[in-house]
């Protein structure tokens, strides 16, 4: 009997332990994290692929080749891209772990922890800096989305051509490079639907692919600027949650002055 009774307290004992740890976690900041890393790894991995599928495609069907020394072409610029991406993976890596710490310091098993004081004293200032920072990175965000949305536009309208030409016999459309920038004025890297690269070009799935890729990167840029956003709502209720917390520190110690002052 008395065994049981023992089982019975350590199995509520356990329950009530587990019920504590769940009601620590920042559910919202657990949430955002989440589709920060989700859209992060969409970005980079499938950015990073397409940027390389795109080097192929430049190189195969346009027949363009690397300048020799330190001219600044356009494959030099897809591999500062590609660091770019490794920097992005790394940093919002960090910076997401960053967020999850600041989450649990504001829930209410941390407050019982570490009591009210502490977390009205560093916890300010904590939620305000991270709500600039992650203000910032949601503005650089829309803006890595906004350019992620041009090679979109560029692969749309190839694959528009590429499929035009089968609808429309004896149809003769052509892609000029220079009018997206891609290479200078004077040189000429255009493509039409008459040439056998053209043809060879619209039948393998290298294009195809690498449309898609950016499709997904430009979806996984998306998602991180909704990540953001919702960090910005977590962090701004922690703030206005610190914020009462502290108000309600100072009340309390004006009250208890007061009692003592009455008392003596």
């Amino acid at each position: 009997m008395e065994e049981n009774m023992e089982e019975g307290q350590t199995q509520k004992g356990c329950f009530e332990c587990c019920i504590k740890c769940l009601g620590g976690i920042p559910y919202a900041s657990l949430l955002a994290t989440i589709l920060l890393y989700a859209g992060v790894a969409l970005f980079c991995g499938c950015g990073h692929e397409a940027l390389s599928g795109t080097v192929n495609i430049l190189q195969t069907y346009f027949e363009m080749a690397r300048t020799a020394g330190d001219t600044l072409d356009v494959f030099t610029m897809i591999d500062i891209f590609k660091y770019v991406i490794y920097g992005i993976a790394a940093a919002f890596f960090v910076y997401g772990i960053l967020l999850m710490v600041e989450g649990f310091f504001t829930t209410g098993a941390i407050k019982d922890l570490y009591g009210d004081f502490k977390i009205t004293t560093c916890g300010r200032c904590v939620s305000a800096w991270f709500i600039m920072m992650t203000y910032l990175f949601m503005l650089a965000w829309l803006g890595v989305t906004a350019f992620t949305s041009l090679p979109v536009y560029m692969y749309f309208n190839l694959w528009t051509i590429c499929r035009n030409s089968t609808l429309v016999e004896g149809a003769n459309l052509c892609l000029d490079l220079r009018q997206f920038g891609i290479v200078t004025i004077g040189e000429e890297k255009k493509i039409c639907t008459v040439s056998e690269n053209f043809l060879r070009m619209c039948e393998s799935t290298e294009l195809n692919m690498t449309f898609h890729l950016f499709i997904v990167a430009l979806a996984g840029a998306g998602a991180a600027v909704i990540a953001m956003v919702h960090y910005l709502m977590v962090l701004s209720a922690n703030w206005a949650y610190v914020k009462d917390a502290c108000r309600m520190q100072k009340y309390e110690d004006i009250k208890s002055k007061e009692r003592l002052n009455a008392y003596t």
